[in-house]
């Protein structure tokens, strides 16, 4: 199994790709987030990064099996909106059931002054036409919550951490209540409050393969794991939380995860101090190697990354490697 997280910048696309007979091509191909929307985020002076369709284009990828939103927040499910027209999946798989995008109305149209409010309310907006377009065109649309199991190909188990069925309909309902709010003032207090507590509603996701395991929490931070048994929580990858702020992790968290590499996907210009040299520094004390999505600055200590289009990790069995995909071509790391 390869898990390729490619480079958008300030946000999160994971490509996952396991053999298997069964699908197009021999190859089952899941989707996790799709970074941004917005053509600012990909500028010509930064051309190792690429908006998602762009990149599935180039790398020549036919179908998508499994498209996954962790949460729904601009950076990692704006991106997926224009993937799903040009690759249909065959299932979405979400937090949130498809009746619910279907009963509601399109947000108000209201002047939001702060940018991180206008970016919460497109990608509340997208999330609601990804899953009405995607169920229009024959797209299975599966609510995950705490406890699900699923097996999507042979070899490959997807355990669902977080969160529990009883959140998840809370999240339902104060979405709900956001999409029918009128009031100026109201509408923003409770767009404000939904963008601040939307991260630790993300799918945290245990995925397995021929014995070894991948943590990806989404935008989950170091308070979001409390629910989740500790012993699911080992794995040999982890996928850090938070794009690598400061809160994405702790000591303790990283104590029971035990990772042999951990991923952060952080942006080149550490936006809304992404890749903290603090958090860093505590990661590479646990032993773990530290691998990028873009080139963020690192502390001294810490190997930086080169410019990359892409890191990918392999995983069989107890064996992970590393390979950085530059423009020129690739840098094969060792093994982990």
């Amino acid at each position: 199994m390869t898990i390729t997280f490619l480079n958008v910048g300030y946000g999160e696309a994971i490509l996952v790709e396991c053999p298997d007979a069964g699908h197009p091509q021999g190859t089952f191909v899941m989707l996790i987030d799709g970074g941004s929307g917005e053509a600012e985020e990909f500028p010509p002076e930064l051309p190792e990064r690429a908006p998602l369709i762009k990149e599935l284009e180039r790398r020549g990828l036919d179908h998508i099996d499994v498209m996954i939103s962790t949460h729904i927040h601009e950076d990692h499910v704006c991106g997926l909106l224009p993937v799903a027209k040009g690759f249909p999946p065959r299932e979405l798989w979400q937090v949130h059931e498809a009746a619910l995008a279907r009963q509601l109305p399109s947000l108000p149209q209201m002047e939001l002054a702060h940018p991180s409010r206008r970016k919460f309310a497109r990608a509340l907006e997208d999330w609601r036409k990804l899953s009405i377009q995607t169920e229009g065109r024959g797209t299975k649309i599966r609510k995950l919550t705490a406890g699900d199991c699923l097996t999507p190909c042979a070899g490959l188990k997807v355990r669902v951490l977080s969160p529990s069925w009883e959140r998840a309909e809370t999240l339902a309902q104060t979405m709900t209540e956001l999409f029918y709010t009128r009031e100026p003032e109201l509408f923003l207090e409770r767009l404000t409050a939904l963008d601040g507590a939307m991260n630790n509603y993300s799918l945290v996701l245990s995925l397995e393969y021929r014995g070894a395991r991948a943590l990806l929490p989404g935008d989950t931070n170091a308070a979001g794991y409390g629910e989740i048994p500790r012993a699911l929580l080992t794995a040999d990858l982890f996928k850090v939380g938070h794009h690598g702020q400061r809160d994405g992790a702790n000591p303790e968290l990283l104590a029971a995860i035990r990772p042999a590499a951990v991923v952060c996907c952080a942006s080149s210009d550490r936006r809304y101090h992404s890749a903290d040299p603090e958090l860093l520094r505590m990661i590479a004390a646990s032993g773990a190697r530290l691998y990028f999505s873009d080139c963020p600055p690192v502390p001294e200590g810490i190997p930086a990354p080169p410019p990359h289009r892409a890191l990918q990790i392999r995983l069989d069995g107890t064996t992970l490697q590393s390979l950085y995909f530059t423009r020129e071509g690739e840098i094969v790391d060792e093994k982990i």
